[in-house]
């Protein structure tokens, strides 16, 4: 069985780290990635305004770390999101949008992980999904002229909690082959009326990349948790989802999704995530290959 490609989240990486530092350290815990962020920061949205020089030199460290960077994760929508009900919101969200697609064009980024959701801070509405759905379709030709992949995140928001609701929009609103789904594992499985196993079933061929975390349950009053829960302490079937993984095939990346950038513990807690994730993803493949030893 194909071994799987796992990359790490940058702010799971030391935020003081330089650039060449955080390659350096990524290879040396034998990751084959870096997912680079974006989030609603000034200091991350600055990144889209990187100079020429800027974005040469950006380009020439992966090259030469080994390091790749093929994936961005876009969330600085969370402040200027894309169906907000107040027009100069998503005319920013726009300007943001169109900024990142050009960045990645330029930096070799084959996807963009957009949050799964219309509005964050504001309250939901018919409008708010209307207008997301309008700059999507948008996005999505800016996206087809540079060859970007635009993928939407399962998320810790109603909005788009699952594929299937990813896989209603692509069908009834969205049909644009630039665009595709970004499950995270660990939200799926906070969502109870998931069936985890037929969501992944139902969106493999949609499956740009797979995101990995631990979570905690909606259940109740409980909000459920979707960051910082310690690998194996949370509600995630890891080796059932790798397990429905193997069975379908999947050969695409997986981005572990940490917090850890400043930790003063980082380096272990890096070193016990990757090698958590390594003994679910063997003790899944072995199970599946006892059954069709056994078959």
């Amino acid at each position: 069985m194909k071994q799987p490609i796992f990359g790490i989240y940058e702010k799971a990486l030391p935020k003081a780290f330089s650039w060449k530092e955080k390659f350096a350290l990524a290879k040396e815990l034998g990751f084959q990635f870096i997912e680079l962020s974006i989030d609603e920061s000034d200091e991350r949205l600055a990144r889209l305004d990187w100079t020429r020089k800027e974005r040469e030199e950006f380009w020439l460290m992966c090259a030469e770390s080994g390091i790749r960077v093929p994936s961005i994760c876009l969330s600085g929508h969370r402040r200027f999101p894309l169906g907000s009900s107040k027009q100069e919101t998503r005319e920013a969200g726009l300007v943001i949008m169109k900024k990142a697609i050009d960045l990645a064009a330029d930096l070799g980024v084959r996807v963009i992980q957009l949050a799964g959701y219309d509005v964050y801070y504001e309250e939901k509405s018919v409008l708010t999904r209307a207008c997301f759905i309008e700059n999507l379709r948008l996005a999505l030709d800016w996206a087809a002229e540079k060859q970007v992949v635009l993928a939407i995140e399962i998320m810790d928001d109603p909005f788009m909690s699952s594929i299937t609701k990813y896989l209603r929009i692509k069908a009834e609103l969205v049909t644009s082959p630039w665009l595709k789904v970004y499950p995270d594992i660990g939200n799926l499985s906070a969502w109870p009326e998931n069936d985890v196993g037929f969501e992944l079933a139902e969106g493999i061929a949609e499956t740009a990349a797979i995101h990995l975390k631990d979570t905690l349950q909606v259940d109740g009053l409980f909000p459920g948790k979707f960051k910082e829960v310690p690998f194996g302490s949370g509600c995630v079937d890891f080796v059932g989802a790798f397990k429905t993984l193997q069975m379908l095939h999947y050969a695409g990346p997986f981005l572990i999704e940490m917090w850890s950038e400043a930790s003063p513990n980082y380096y272990d807690e890096l070193v016990a995530a990757k090698r958590f994730i390594e003994e679910k993803w063997k003790e899944a493949a072995a199970t599946w290959m006892e059954i069709e030893l056994t078959n």
